[in-house]
């Protein structure tokens, strides 16, 4: 088999076999197919697509260029759940302990936050102590312990992913579906899940710009469930705005706390995505037979506060600080040299909000990283005053910023005014929840 063929082949707008797709990836990994090759393959498959069986075995196949986590010793179906990626995104702080509080097994590998998104992983690293970098058997008994435990990826899972990745960013082949679908399903699925929720976020703050791209990349990996024997449903969520008022890691916390704690109305968009991402691992790991009763468990553990003790259980047992996680002593972990309001410049309504940028406002503070070498000031951000919708007078805060460290600050404060529009008209905001996309309406 000449890869030189295969490339001529998907070129020409042929489907590559398994056998064709394997020849591949392993290949790439061992260093016989050269990058310039790999990058021609790439670029064919942005431009003649992949139908979703050449997905699924490019999915597989990624899957097991590296090692593979096996959680079957573990009790139940071991769930995940995935965010394409986003701004003020604190979801698993909030889901992952209340699902495990409703008797789920919630077994996580996360990843760093680059960029206008945040990471789940720097998140809990703002928690003085807390490790995820942690060895698989530990791992596992934490989620025998409370159910639910966070970490790091390790470095041998998915080799293949990350040498696609790199080459992705560097050929202009970032965009493809089929590209992106594999790369995040085949790191789930190597990542020993059973059933897996995914997020996909459409908008200004998202990658999928429109709600067709995240409705076809949503339906994409919802298709490498089905073929590859594990349940996934895809929700389409809205970021044309923050998904939270906190934009930064230990802020993220804090807000997270205060969901856990009873402190944010139910009406929150914060509030809403979360509730909606238990309910469906609730389902899926057959714990509850109806989204009614999914929806009662999940706000019962809140109430009673049996959803906050199970995240401060994991983060004692990451070795992490848990006394930092109560409403009374968060002011701890977001303590920073200088707390400034932005203040609005005009009277009006907020019409719309530029994500991407209050994302990268928060970065520029120290938040995030614009480079993976960056070193994230924990402590750092912005909290949103306002969301789309809202009528304010000039003068009143938009968003108040945690700094350290003036540098940008002048920078993130100009981001943050193109992000923010104000005008005489009200609008409304997007819904949050676009569409919810499963096995069975696929």
């Amino acid at each position: 088999m000449r890869f030189v063929d295969l490339i001529e082949k998907k070129a020409d707008g042929f489907s590559l076999s398994k056998e064709e797709i394997e020849f591949m990836v392993n290949g790439f990994v061992d260093g016989s197919i050269p990058d310039y090759q790999m990058s021609a393959m790439m670029m064919a498959i942005l431009q003649k697509d992949m139908n979703d069986q050449e997905t699924a075995d490019l999915t597989m196949a990624m899957m097991y260029s590296g090692e593979t986590v096996d959680l079957s010793d573990l009790p139940g179906v071991k769930l995940d759940k995935h965010s394409t990626g986003g701004v003020g995104d604190t979801t698993t702080l909030v889901v992952a302990p209340l699902v495990a509080a409703c008797g789920g097994t919630v077994a996580k590998m996360s990843g760093r936050g680059l960029g206008h998104t945040g990471g789940t992983l720097d998140k809990l690293e703002s928690i003085p102590g807390t490790s995820v970098e942690i060895p698989l058997q530990r791992f596992k008994d934490i989620v025998r312990q409370c159910g639910v435990a966070v970490i790091g990826q390790s470095k041998d899972l998915d080799p293949a992913d990350k040498k696609m990745y790199a080459l992705r960013d560097v050929t202009a082949t970032v965009r493809s579906i089929p590209l992106i679908a594999s790369s995040i399903m085949s790191k789930k699925l190597a990542s020993g899940a059973d059933g897996i929720v995914l997020d996909v976020k459409t908008g200004t703050g998202a990658f999928m710009r429109t709600v067709e791209e995240a409705r076809r990349l949503a339906r994409t990996m919802v298709s490498i469930g089905t073929l590859t024997g594990r349940k996934v449903t895809a929700l389409i969520t809205d970021m044309n705005q923050p998904l939270g008022n906190a934009v930064g890691n230990a802020l993220e916390v804090k807000e997270a706390v205060e969901l856990l704690s009873g402190k944010i109305s139910e009406a929150d968009p914060l509030y809403e995505v979360c509730m909606l991402l238990g309910t469906h691992m609730l389902l899926m790991a057959g714990i509850a037979n109806s989204s009614e009763q999914a929806q009662a468990m999940l706000k019962e553990k809140i109430t009673d506060g049996s959803g906050l003790k199970r995240l401060q259980q994991m983060i004692a047992l990451q070795g992490g600080d848990a006394s930092y996680l109560c409403v009374e002593q968060m002011e701890r972990l977001t303590s920073v040299r200088k707390v400034i309001d932005l203040p609005a410049l005009q009277d009006g309504y907020v019409t719309s909000m530029m994500a991407e940028k209050i994302g990268t406002a928060a970065q520029i503070l120290g938040a995030g990283r614009a480079v993976k070498s960056d070193v994230i000031d924990p402590a750092v951000g912005l909290v949103m005053k306002v969301r789309v919708g809202d009528q304010v007078r000039a003068g009143d805060p938009i968003c108040t910023l945690y700094v350290n460290d003036d540098t940008h600050l002048e920078e993130a404060k100009k981001l943050l005014y193109e992000a923010v529009t104000i005008s005489d008209t009200k609008q409304k905001g997007n819904p949050m929840i676009h569409e919810v996309i499963t096995a069975e309406n696929l």
